[in-house]
C-alpha cells in the first residue's frame, strides 16, 4: 500500500522526532510507566504508529471489502447499515414463569433476540428434585426440568419471530429438542427456527467444568446435532464455539483466539471424520467471544479472528460454500472485569466493552448488568444494560460506517500482532496433537492459569490499576437491591416437576427412554430419539441419565 522510499522517509522522520522532540521531554518528565502493554499483557504498545508499522499490508489479501474474503472487515457487505446487531440480553432466573415475564419485559423494551441462561442443575443434566440440585435451583439461570417448563418460558412468544440463544452445553441436545418441540406445538416450520446452542464441550474441560460425558461420546452427540440440524433446522446455529469462558478464566486475547479457533478445528475435523461434508454444517457454526476493556486490543482480536478462520478453513478443509469460511460471532461483555466495589463504575466498563464489540463487527451482543458481580441482575440494571446498546446503536455513530477503525496504523498493526501471536499458540497446540491432546496434557489449562496468576500479581502490586479496587477506593459502599431466589421459588419448581410426572403417560416415557438407550448403542443419530422422549415429557435428568449409563461420566484428570 505504500511506496518503499516513502516508508524509509517516514522511519527516518520518526527517528528524528524521537531524538529532537521526545527525548528532551522524557529527560524532564519521564512517562507514566516503563512499558505500556495491551490489557492482558499480550502486546507491547509503541509510543507512535506510522505507515511504516503496516508497510507490508496488502488491501486485497489482508483486508478485502466487507462481505469479501478474508472477511477482516466483516462478513456482511452492508454492515450495520443494513441491520443492527442483535441485542440479545442474557436472561433466565428462578422459575420458567419468572423468566417468561422477564422475556416479555425485555422484548417490550426493544430487545431484538432472546438469550437463555440455565441454572446449574440443568446445565449438569439434573432435575430440580435431584440431591445434586439442592440449593442451586433457579440461581444461575432458569430451572428447566421438562418440556412443560419450556412451554411456559415461551408462552406468548412466537418462535418464528424471535431468535433464541441457549447457553447450554452437555445437555444441549435435550434443550434443543425441547425448543424444537415447542416450535412444533406452535406450528412453526422447523426450517424457520433461528437461534444458537452453545454446545461447546471442549471449552468445558478447559475453563468452565459443566461437563457430563467424556469427550468421545460428547463429540458424537455434537456431530449428531450438526447432521440433524443441517437437514431439519438449517437456520439454527448448532454450536457457539466459545472463547468467552477461556478469557474469563484469565487468558490473553491471543490465547482466547487461538484456543477458540483450535476447538473449532477439532469440531470440524470430527464431523468430517464422521462422514459429514464440510459445507453441510460449517455455515451453521458460530463463535462466542469476550468483550474486554482495552478497546483497540478487542477490535484487533475480532478482525484477526475473521481473517484467521477464513484462511484456516480454506487451507485445511477446502469448502465450496463461501459461508463455510465466514466467522460469525456473539459477544458478551466481560463478567470478570465487573467489580463488587463501586458497582456504578461497571456501567462505564460495560459501555466501553460494548463499543469495542460493535467497532469489531459483532453479530449479536449481550451487555452485563452492573450488579452481576454480586448476583443475577435486577430488572432495573438489565434495562440500563439494554439501553447501553440502544444508545450505542442510535446515538454514538459507531454503527454508521463499516469497520471504522480500518486503516488506523495502530489497529492494523495490532491486528497483525494478535494474529501472529495466536498462530504461534496454535502451532504449539498442533505440536501436541491438537486441542484434545493439549487438554489431556493439561497444557492449555496451565497456559491460562499462568496468565491469570501474572495478571493478579500485577493488580496486587498496582502495576495494573483497577478503579475502585486497588486505587481510587471509597470507605463505604451504598446498599444495593439484589435479585434473590427464595426457597419458596425453588419449592414451586420441585412441586411442578412432581405434577408433570404425575400427569404424563409413564409407559410412553419408558418406551421413549428405552429407544434412546438402544440408539446410543448403535450409530444412529440420537436427536430424533431425544425429541421423542422430550415430547413424552421425560425430564432432562431422565434423558441425561440414560446417556450417563451408556457413555459414562468424565472425571477430571482422566484421559480424554
Amino acid at each position: 500500500m505504500f511506496d518503499p522510499d516513502e516508508l524509509e522517509e517516514i522511519r527516518a522522520s520518526k527517528d528524528e522526532w524521537h531524538e529532537t522532540e521526545v527525548e528532551p521531554v522524557l529527560e524532564r518528565f519521564g512517562e507514566r510507566k516503563e512499558m505500556f502493554t495491551t490489557d492482558t499483557g499480550g502486546q507491547e504498545v509503541d509510543r507512535l504508529y506510522t505507515p511504516a508499522d503496516v508497510g507490508g499490508l496488502d488491501y486485497e489479501s489482508d483486508l478485502g471489502n466487507p462481505g469479501e474474503p478474508p472477511y477482516t472487515r466483516g462478513v456482511y457487505s452492508t454492515g450495520y447499515r443494513g441491520r443492527l446487531w442483535t441485542m440479545r440480553q442474557y436472561a433466565g432466573f428462578s422459575t420458567p414463569k419468572d423468566t417468561n415475564e422477564r422475556y416479555h419485559y425485555l422484548l417490550d423494551q426493544g430487545q431484538t433476540g432472546l438469550s437463555m441462561a440455565f441454572d446449574l442443575p440443568t446445565q449438569m443434566g439434573y432435575d430440580s428434585d435431584a440431591e445434586m440440585a439442592a440449593g442451586e435451583i433457579g440461581k444461575a439461570g432458569v430451572a428447566i426440568d421438562s418440556l412443560s417448563d419450556m412451554e411456559t418460558v415461551f408462552d406468548g412468544i412466537p418462535l418464528d419471530e424471535v431468535s433464541t440463544s441457549m447457553t447450554i452445553n452437555a445437555p444441549a441436545s435435550v434443550l434443543l429438542a425441547m425448543y424444537i418441540s415447542v416450535g412444533d406445538q406452535q406450528g412453526v416450520d422447523r426450517e424457520e427456527l433461528r437461534g444458537t446452542i452453545q454446545n461447546d464441550l471442549l471449552k468445558e474441560y478447559v475453563a468452565r467444568n459443566t461437563y457430563i460425558y467424556p469427550p468421545e461420546p460428547s463429540m458424537r452427540i455434537i456431530t449428531d446435532i450438526f447432521e440433524f440440524c443441517a437437514a431439519e433446522t438449517p437456520k439454527f446455529n448448532t454450536i457457539s464455539i466459545s472463547g468467552y469462558h477461556i478469557r474469563e478464566a484469565g487468558s490473553t486475547a491471543a490465547q482466547e483466539l487461538a484456543f477458540t479457533l483450535g476447538n473449532g478445528i477439532e469440531y470440524v475435523e470430527t464431523a468430517i471424520e464422521a462422514g459429514l461434508d464440510v459445507d453441510e454444517f460449517a455455515p451453521q457454526l458460530s463463535f462466542f467471544f469476550n468483550g474486554h476493556n482495552n478497546i483497540f486490543e478487542e477490535v484487533a482480536k475480532f478482525r484477526a479472528a475473521r481473517r484467521m478462520w477464513h484462511d484456516i478453513v480454506e487451507e485445511r478443509f477446502d469448502p465450496d460454500d463461501p459461508k463455510s469460511k465466514q466467522l460469525k460471532f456473539h459477544t458478551q461483555t466481560a463478567g470478570s472485569m465487573l467489580t463488587a466495589q463501586q458497582i456504578e463504575n461497571n456501567v462505564v466498563r460495560v459501555a466501553y466493552q460494548a463499543l469495542a464489540a460493535v467497532l469489531g463487527g459483532t453479530q449479536s451482543l449481550h451487555t452485563n448488568g452492573k450488579d452481576e458481580a454480586l448476583a443475577l441482575p435486577t430488572q432495573e440494571s438489565v434495562r440500563t444494560a439494554l439501553r447501553t446498546q440502544q444508545i450505542l446503536a442510535h446515538e454514538s455513530g459507531a454503527a454508521d460506517t463499516i469497520d471504522p477503525l480500518a486503516g488506523s496504523y495502530y489497529v492494523e498493526s495490532l491486528t497483525d500482532e494478535v494474529e501472529e501471536d495466536a498462530y504461534e499458540i496454535l502451532e504449539d497446540v498442533e505440536e501436541r496433537g491438537g486441542m484434545l491432546e493439549a487438554v489431556e496434557q493439561q497444557w492449555v489449562q496451565r497456559q491460562i492459569q499462568d496468565t491469570a496468576f501474572g495478571r493478579q500479581k500485577e493488580i496486587e502490586e498496582k502495576d495494573r490499576i483497577i478503579v475502585g479496587v486497588n486505587e481510587f477506593e471509597v470507605d463505604e459502599e451504598p446498599e444495593m437491591d439484589i435479585q434473590e431466589i427464595t426457597e419458596e421459588d425453588q419449592q414451586r419448581q420441585i412441586d411442578h416437576l412432581e405434577s408433570v410426572r404425575g400427569d404424563r403417560d409413564d409407559e410412553a416415557v419408558d418406551a421413549a427412554l428405552e429407544a434412546l438407550r438402544d440408539a446410543t448403542q448403535s450409530d444412529q443419530n440420537l436427536m430424533p430419539y431425544i425429541i421423542d422422549a422430550v415430547k413424552a415429557y421425560a425430564t432432562v435428568g431422565e434423558i441425561c441419565n440414560v446417556m450417563r449409563d451408556e457413555f459414562g461420566e468424565y472425571q477430571p484428570g482422566s484421559a480424554v
